[in-house]
């Protein structure tokens, strides 16, 4: 099993906890030596150069503070302070009488350098930039009153926001809206990422998420996880460690793995097209695809680097059966789902008996969910197994641990342990979720692959890769690395081409053509920024 503290040197900055784990952590560091007040002016000074690094005082030259009575109010008033040294005119709302003594003593400092204070929150919509330190990390009551108002008039606003650890009104573990919450142009993660901010619920809210390390100990993190695997962000390093690279001098076909693809119908053939050109793009050594017999001449003319199966169709052009004498062990992994049809159930039956690792999308997880245990026909299977839902794929398949967790992602995660496989949960941050309990968000996507065809190039690209690992072994986690490279290859590839192209101008099929571009200026990328010995 990759282990994320023994294989990630950059551990911490990718580690998430939830708001209990993170206040453990700071009271282990509190009780170990370091002042409040000392964490608080590191913090902030962090924040304070970020700020004056992406808003500069030129053009931002009046900032408005949101100054909350807890120690993230603290944090927002050192920063005021800084700003305030470096020329920028600062305006703290602060609509609170009873506060936390060392947010009132910053409070009183500030006021004596003569910074403006004002309890009309109408006041923050003529400034240039707004900073948000109302209420942070543990939040449990919705915001009401005079704050609430107050949040409601800025969010109508135009003015950028940076909300300090967490947008307030923000439940730190959900990502929930508690009643009202600011709405970040940014948000400064503080320490270590917080689960809530990974939600897919949450993303209206945060904007642009930023992890602000403070120098975390791995001494005080291990004991807040208690030998769990904490959820991890899945950064360009882990991704990279995973990918079939660098090739051997003496690869051939043969020895770069063999993936087989069960897909398309008449009436979703661009499925079958598009899944396959992700396998391609993956550099997998062969590829066998199988689709309806009525299919098969005009996919060879589109994908001549595939080897192209014509099976027995339904009268509704589904895929009616595979061929008696099928030798499912020419194959390293098996991919099956991406435009079927529920029509094709008995091939998804056939599929889920063999001893292959298994990817299973689209209409093979919806022809799973009509059985009456999935999980168990998944837990039952002698190969790994990776699904790859969308939430109303997941919500069909798995509907109790959808509605009893939390989080999404909590049942991503259950449902993994449940049916033994692993979990590729889609949406705006995807989860990738495994048996043993790992849990990946993947925080860099681009609302650019909210495309029809996206999930299927996503679904060849995981096949493709997962072939070419097992060339090395078949082990539980063979389909977990796969996930975790195919998902941020392809995140980073819809991000590539919405920054050049805006979001509206990223279909599945440029898609799949870009995959190896960006891969390897991601990797160009990440070789320049790479330590020198």
């Amino acid at each position: 099993m990759h282990s994320p503290l023994r294989d990630q040197p950059d551990f911490a900055s990718s580690v998430i906890v939830t708001a209990q784990q993170m206040q453990a952590v700071e009271a282990t560091i509190f009780a170990e030596g370091m002042p409040v007040a000392a964490l608080m002016e590191k913090v902030a000074g962090k924040v304070a150069r970020w700020i004056m690094q992406h808003f500069p005082r030129d053009r931002f030259p009046l900032v408005g503070c949101i100054v909350g009575p807890g120690h993230n109010g603290g944090d927002a008033l050192v920063v005021a302070r800084e700003l305030h040294h470096r020329g920028y005119q600062m305006l703290i709302w602060y609509p609170f009488a009873q506060v936390k003594e060392l947010t009132a003593q910053h409070k009183a400092y500030l006021e004596y350098l003569g910074v403006r204070f004002t309890q009309a929150s109408e006041e923050l919509n003529f400034c240039d930039l707004l900073i948000d330190g109302g209420f942070g990390l543990g939040l449990t009551r919705p915001l009401t009153g005079e704050l609430a108002t107050g949040i409601r008039t800025l969010n109508t606003g135009t003015v950028p926001v940076v909300s300090i650890d967490l947008p307030s009104g923000l439940e730190s573990n959900t990502g929930e809206v508690l009643g009202v919450a600011v709405q970040a142009t940014h948000t400064l993660c503080l320490g270590l990422w917080k689960l809530g901010l990974l939600q897919d619920r949450a993303q209206p809210w945060v904007g642009q998420c930023h992890l602000i390390p403070f120098d975390v100990p791995l001494t005080a993190l291990q004991p807040a996880l208690q030998d769990q695997p904490p959820p991890c962000c899945l950064t360009a390093a882990a991704a990279i460690a995973r990918l079939p690279l660098p090739r051997s001098p003496i690869a051939h076909k043969y020895t770069a793995g063999h993936a087989l693809l069960i897909a398309g119908s008449r009436q979703y053939a661009g499925a079958a097209l598009l899944a396959a050109q992700g396998a391609l793009a993956s550099g997998v050594g062969m590829l066998t695809l199988v689709v309806p017999e009525s299919l098969r001449l005009m996919v060879v003319s589109q994908l001549p680097e595939a080897l192209v199966i014509g099976a027995t169709e339904t009268a509704q052009g589904a895929i009616a059966a595979l061929p008696d004498d099928w030798e499912w062990d020419r194959y390293d992994v098996v991919a099956c789902g991406p435009g079927l049809t529920i029509d094709a159930a008995s091939v998804v039956k056939a599929v889920l008996q063999s001893d292959r690792p298994l990817v299973l999308d689209a209409d093979g997880l919806n022809s799973l969910a009509q059985e009456d245990d999935p999980k168990g026909r998944l837990a039952a299977r002698t190969a790994p197994t990776l699904l790859t839902p969308h939430v109303g794929e997941f919500r069909r398949l798995f509907p109790q641990p959808w509605q009893a967790a939390a989080s999404p992602s909590l049942a991503a995660s259950q449902a993994a342990i449940a049916a033994h496989s692993t979990l590729i949960l889609k949406g705006a941050i995807s989860a990738i979720a495994h048996a043993d309990g790992q849990l990946w968000f993947n925080p860099d996507s681009s609302a650019a692959l909210a495309r029809g065809g996206s999930g299927d190039v996503l679904t060849g690209l995981v096949t493709g890769l997962a072939a070419q690992l097992a060339q090395t072994a078949v082990t539980d986690t063979m389909l977990l690395d796969a996930a975790i490279a195919a998902v941020w290859w392809h995140a980073q590839t819809g991000r590539a081409i919405a920054a050049q192209q805006t979001e509206l101008g990223c279909p599945a099929s440029e898609l799949a053509k870009q995959l190896p571009r960006v891969l390897a200026e991601q990797l160009q990328t990440a070789n320049a920024t790479a330590p020198v010995w």
